[in-house]
């Protein structure tokens, strides 16, 4: 045998020993890992946990509880789901879902701080999950600073007016307290309690799903941020205070934001009528209120916005989440809908503001010019009676806003200004003291404040936000206030409507207002009690009598023109980075009402909801989400009030984007959400894309256009934006002014010339160059 076939068949033979080893080893193999083979592998987790906090952001729960929901796999049983509050089983909090596979629950007793929320399943199944909920107190901040002080009580009428016991404590503190009432067929409201012989004068309600109930309401007030609040919804005889019965609610809330204007320091008085908000509870909603959501209370923002998140989180919390949150409220009221949709989404859904504005700061802007140029028509007046001024429609050339000799005047009427001729404005018929409000330091006051605490204050606007605007060096609170080259009346010279001259003395003496530390404290008639101690032996202007405020502005002395003042480095910067101004970006709907108001020169001006509307265009090209809609006067018939109407629209408009999720805002409108205009009883005018034409365009007036004029503001007229919201121009220098064409068909002489630089040193507006200076 050759070596070659021996080493063959020796490999072939270690080959079959070699497999015969592999063979018995895994023989023995298999008898060891019996066992291991019988036992099943572990199954593959059924999915993931989702947890939501319902009530409030998770870093923005407050008063010790908070409602969540958790969604569960499928295939987990709801009972093997375990909560954990930083180790507290609190499972037996949580039921299940009326919708979807999982579950919902209210849980309390969270320490103040962070909270770790843990949910599991007892089976191991499916993976841990959990969150942080940082909670706060009940008396506040959650994120606006250190809180106001000196800060006083409600006076004891307005505790009375929400039914509550007295202050508890120096947080101004009350007790929580849940009563009922039934509205009668007399249209009142009556005491209730749960289980009693119904009433024979109660009244019944149809919600706005078809539901026939009798009017009985759970009526819950307390106090959260240290102001008063008010939850109200449609309950049932059966109701407890342990467990509300919630049946008769439409599961829709309203949020009632309410109007005025103040600078803090006090709790506020409640309005009952919007607590109790007879239209929005009989159609089922059920109603939120504070009075730390109404600017007439204070017009902190921050602060407004904080308390609307704990009231809203009482609610949720201690009820249900509602299928959507909806705001209502006139005029601050209005602005905060869109202020809070801006700076905190998800705390309405929706919006009615009702003659509303863009926001409060930049309102300042064009309002802060009225004293200043009435001052100044009303000296040209006492030079000559017989001028232009005598009529008073002249005016808005240069205020913008409207004016006319029927509207009665107070200090006209009065004899305070005896050269004016009857008429008046809407600087002077509305808004005369809001600038001394928002910029005096001295001209302010709460209820139950002494002379001293009075004097101890800083009274304005900008103290009253002093923890977003900060201090100046002069130890008062910056400002946004500036006019620095504005041009006022450049469009009335444009127009023809005043001389050359009339424009250079305009802007030579217009002024400015003074700076905080050099202001003293209005007199007559702002304070109405020095109108009646008058010495008419000594000199009455501005002395005693000054409806300019002419002792805190600035004015020309000889042949050196008035002032003008710039804003405080960084407020302007402060103002729009923490939300005070509207920068459009608000993308919830919007029916935003207002009766048109314009002859009686009311405040709140018809430009104001095409100036929100601007904002909304210019923050994405888009203001699709916001409908128009203007109501002719009632006169003395009262004015026709739409509010359900734009209610149910509203409701529709809800339904379309549940439904259809995919869609933007504007594509979920019904046919009902358009620009519209209606009579003095609610008849549509008009209605359509179009209708509102000539107003942002330049298009043929639109139907509604033609029907209801807009006005203007001061600020426009020198050349700035519908927005209103340049609080310093850009600058370029009369040169530049001139090749522009900037004044028409004036060319200044030599002499006009170096007027023009005289009083304007640093350049005048250049408004093309920017549409919002942020410092």
């Amino acid at each position: 045998m050759q070596i070659s076939q021996y080493f063959a068949r020796f490999s072939t033979r270690l080959k079959f020993l070699l497999i015969a080893l592999v063979l018995a080893l895994n023989g023995c193999s298999d008898s060891s890992d019996s066992k291991s083979r019988d036992t099943p592998a572990p199954a593959p987790p059924l999915g993931e946990f989702t947890l939501t906090v319902l009530s409030s952001p998770a870093d923005a729960v407050s008063n010790d509880e908070a409602r969540l929901a958790i969604e569960v796999p499928e295939a987990l049983p709801l009972a093997q789901v375990q909560v954990a509050v930083d180790g507290r089983d609190v499972s037996s909090a949580f039921h299940a879902m009326a919708d979807g596979h999982g579950l919902e629950g209210r849980i309390e007793g969270l320490a103040e701080g962070d909270n770790t929320i843990q949910v599991s399943s007892s089976e191991g199944n499916v993976p841990e999950t959990g969150l942080t909920l940082r909670n706060h107190p009940a008396s506040g901040p959650i994120f606006s600073g250190p809180q106001q002080s000196p800060f006083f009580c409600a006076t004891d009428n307005h505790l009375a007016d929400l039914e509550l016991g007295p202050v508890i404590d120096e947080q101004c503190s009350v007790e929580t307290v849940v009563s009922y009432k039934y509205r009668s067929t007399a249209g009142t409201w009556s005491d209730y309690q749960p289980g009693q012989e119904r009433p024979a004068d109660m009244a019944t309600t149809t919600t706005i799903d078809g539901s026939e109930v009798d009017f009985i309401v759970r009526w819950e007030r307390g106090s959260l941020n240290r102001f008063l609040y008010s939850i109200a919804l449609l309950s049932t005889a059966d109701d407890s205070l342990d467990e509300p019965d919630l049946s008769a609610w439409n599961k829709r809330l309203i949020y009632y934001f309410q109007g005025g204007v103040a600078i803090g320091h006090y709790q506020g008085g409640p309005s009952t009528s919007r607590a109790l908000y007879l239209d929005g509870l009989s159609a089922g909603y059920a109603v939120a209120y504070s009075t730390g959501t109404k600017t007439g209370t204070h017009y902190n923002l921050q602060l407004g916005g904080e308390t609307a998140i704990m009231v809203k989180d009482r609610f949720v919390s201690a009820y249900a989440a509602p299928e959507y949150t909806v705001g209502i409220g006139g005029s601050g009221g209005g602005i905060q809908q869109y202020i809070y949709a801006q700076n905190h989404p998800g705390l309405i859904d929706a919006g009615i503001p009702q003659y509303s504005y863009p926001d409060m700061v930049t309102q300042t802007i064009h309002i802060g010019d009225c004293e200043l140029i009435e001052r100044w028509i009303d000296l040209q007046l006492q030079s000559d009676p017989s001028s232009k001024w005598a009529d008073w429609n002249n005016r808005s050339w240069l205020i913008g806003l409207n004016a006319n000799n029927e509207v009665p005047n107070d200090v006209v009427n009065f004899g305070l200004t005896p050269w004016v001729p009857p008429g008046s404005s809407e600087c002077s018929a509305s808004w005369r003291g809001l600038s001394p409000l928002a910029l005096n330091p001295h001209f302010g006051d709460a209820p139950g404040i002494t002379a001293e605490q009075q004097a101890e204050v800083e009274w304005s606007h900008f103290a009253d936000l002093i923890n977003i605007y900060g201090r100046a060096d002069d130890g008062f609170a910056r400002t946004t206030w500036d006019n620095v080259g504005v041009q006022y009346g450049l469009q009335a010279l444009r127009d023809g409507n005043i001389s050359p001259a009339e424009f250079l003395d305009l802007n030579f003496n217009i002024g400015s207002w003074k700076n905080e530390p050099d202001m003293i404290q209005e007199g007559c008639p702002f304070l109405i009690d020095q109108c009646f101690a008058l010495d008419f032996e000594k000199p009455l202007y501005p002395d005693q009598i000054d409806p300019w405020s002419w002792r805190n502005i600035l004015v020309a002395e000889g042949d050196k023109p008035a002032p003008r003042r710039r804003a405080d480095e960084g407020a302007i910067e402060a103002a729009i980075s923490s939300g005070m101004v509207n920068t459009g970006a608000v993308e919830i709907p919007l029916i935003d009402v207002r009766h048109y108001l314009e002859d009686e020169l009311d405040m709140h001006n018809t430009l104001q909801s095409f100036a929100s509307r601007q904002r909304l265009l210019n923050h994405d090209g888009d203001a699709s989400n916001q409908v128009i809609w203007f109501v002719a006067p009632g006169g003395d018939q009262g004015n026709y009030d739409n509010s359900m109407q734009a209610f149910a629209v509203i409701d529709e408009w809800m339904a379309n984007i549940k439904a259809n999720p995919e869609r933007s805002v504007g594509e979920n409108r019904p046919t009902a959400a358009v620009d519209s205009c209606f009579d003095k009883e609610g008849g549509l005018i008009a209605s359509g894309e179009d209708v509102w034409n000539g107003i942002l365009d330049d298009k043929a007036p639109g139907a509604c256009t033609q029907k209801f004029p807009i006005y203007s503001t001061s600020r426009i007229v020198a050349g700035g934006p519908i927005t209103g919201e340049v609080f310093q121009c850009a600058l370029q220098p009369i040169d530049a002014a001139l090749e522009q064409g900037l004044y028409g068909d004036w060319v200044p002489d030599q002499a006009e010339r170096a007027l023009l630089e005289a009083i304007f040193p640093e350049g005048v507006c250049d408004y093309s160059n920017n549409q919002r200076e942020k410092g």
